[in-house]
C-alpha cells in the first residue's frame, strides 16, 4: 500500500508544526521548508484545520498551529481522514468475489496497518525535535 501524496503532506505539516508548538507558522514557511507546491499545501491546510487537527489565525500576524497537543493526535486518525479509499483492491465488479479469499485476507492486513497506527502520535514523529528544527531553519 501506497499513501497518497495528500496524505504525505498532511504528515508533514503536521510534524512541521509539531516541531514548532505553539508558534504560528504560514503556509508558505511549510511549502518552502518541504520544496512543496504553496497551492497543494493551501487544500491540506483547509482539511486538517476542518478536521480539528490545525487551528487557523486569520489577520496581518496570523497562521496556523496545532489544533490540540501533539500527543493527542493519532496517526490512524489523520491517514483515516485523508486517505479517501483505504480499501487495496475493488472486488465489486469481480467475477470470483462471491467464492474468493483475498478480500477477508486484504481487511486484516489493512486492520493491522491501521492497528500499528493507531499506536501512534504526532508527537512520536517528533523524537529529534532540535535536529527537526535545525532542518527545518536551514530550509527557511
Amino acid at each position: 500500500m501506497k499513501l497518497s501524496l495528500y496524505t504525505d503532506y498532511s504528515l508533514r505539516v503536521l510534524i512541521h508544526l509539531g516541531t514548532h508548538a505553539g508558534e504560528l507558522a504560514s503556509i508558505a514557511q511549510v511549502a518552502q521548508a518541504y520544496g512543496i507546491s504553496h497551492s497543494h499545501l493551501t487544500k491540506v491546510v483547509q482539511d486538517l484545520a476542518a478536521a480539528g487537527f490545525i487551528e487557523t489565525v486569520r489577520g496581518r500576524n496570523g497562521g496556523i498551529r496545532l489544533g490540540r497537543p501533539a500527543e493527542r493526535i493519532g496517526l490512524g486518525e489523520v491517514v483515516r481522514h485523508t486517505e479517501a479509499h483505504v480499501d487495496l483492491v475493488d472486488c465489486g465488479d469481480c467475477l470470483i468475489a462471491p467464492a474468493c479469499g483475498l478480500p477477508p485476507i486484504l481487511g486484516r492486513a489493512m486492520r493491522a496497518f491501521f492497528e500499528v497506527l493507531d499506536g501512534y502520535t504526532v508527537a512520536d514523529l517528533l523524537g529529534k525535535q532540535r535536529t527537526l528544527q535545525r532542518l527545518f531553519a536551514a530550509a527557511g
